[in-house]
């Protein structure tokens, strides 16, 4: 079963052709990653999939993008956008609202819990799966201020999870924060796929061996290699691929 299926994608942003002919498949409940270097079009094909590259001026899109068996070039996107969740690289939790606040509106936005009971339960569940509950169970009702960026980053998550999404969108999820919770973020991403489909970017071979069953190699909006992570690592195939593992691009 695929959650994503996407054939000779085109995306043009104003004289630039920024994906060239990227076909993928990613299989549901797997970590599916997207490497390469910096300007490869790896941010642009996660807008694709979640439709949020219509906000972008002078784009152009062709091809066919299959998204939960959906035609998501012609769907609604705000339908669309309900059924996939997306962590930036910055952690950009509302600041105004608690932590409580921050997790639990995404499941009232996205209608997964009609009573207050319901809502504390989706509440604590996101944050677990975030693995930030044990350090923030006895303040919920602080502001995300109050929090280590590495913390708010997994509030972003915890956040995209109480939608109760089927496919979570990751852009390099841990370039700004520490270690530590850099750590404890990828622990959470392995532990998910059971629930959702991830697709994440990321710069770091070492983390992608870490998390991912499948991986993608874009370089110049292109995809030169692709196949289960595994594999990928042990047999090379392409140059740019090698290079890239060894940390050379």
């Amino acid at each position: 079963m695929l959650a994503v299926e996407i054939e000779h994608l085109n995306v043009y942003i104003r004289h630039a052709h920024i994906l060239k002919n990227v076909t993928l498949r990613i299989p549901k409940n797997t970590v599916f990653v997207i490497m390469g270097p910096s300007g490869s079009g790896k941010t642009t094909l996660l807008k694709v999939i979640n439709r949020l590259i219509d906000f972008t001026e002078g784009v152009r899109v062709e091809g066919v993008v299959r998204v939960l068996d959906i035609d998501a070039l012609k769907a609604d996107p705000y339908e669309l956008r309900k059924r996939i969740g997306m962590v930036f690289q910055t952690p950009n939790p509302f600041p105004h609202l608690t932590i409580y606040e921050n997790v639990a509106i995404a499941a009232k936005l996205n209608g997964v819990a009609r009573s207050k009971r319901e809502l504390d339960e989706i509440v604590r569940w996101a944050l677990e799966k975030a693995m930030l509950w044990d350090e923030v169970k006895h303040r919920l009702h602080a502001y995300p201020h109050q929090l280590s960026g590495g913390q708010r980053q997994r509030l972003c998550l915890a956040r995209a999870l109480a939608m109760k999404p089927e496919i979570l969108l990751l852009d390099e999820p841990t370039a700004n924060i520490d270690p530590i919770n850099a750590r404890k973020l990828e622990e959470a991403i392995v532990s998910l796929k059971d629930e959702v489909t991830v697709v994440m970017v990321t710069h770091s071979p070492h983390q992608a061996a870490r998390v991912a069953d499948y991986i993608a190699v874009l370089y110049d909006g292109r995809v030169v290699e692709q196949g289960p992570a595994q594999q990928l690592f042990l047999r090379p195939s392409t140059e740019i691929t090698q290079k890239l593992l060894r940390g050379e691009m």
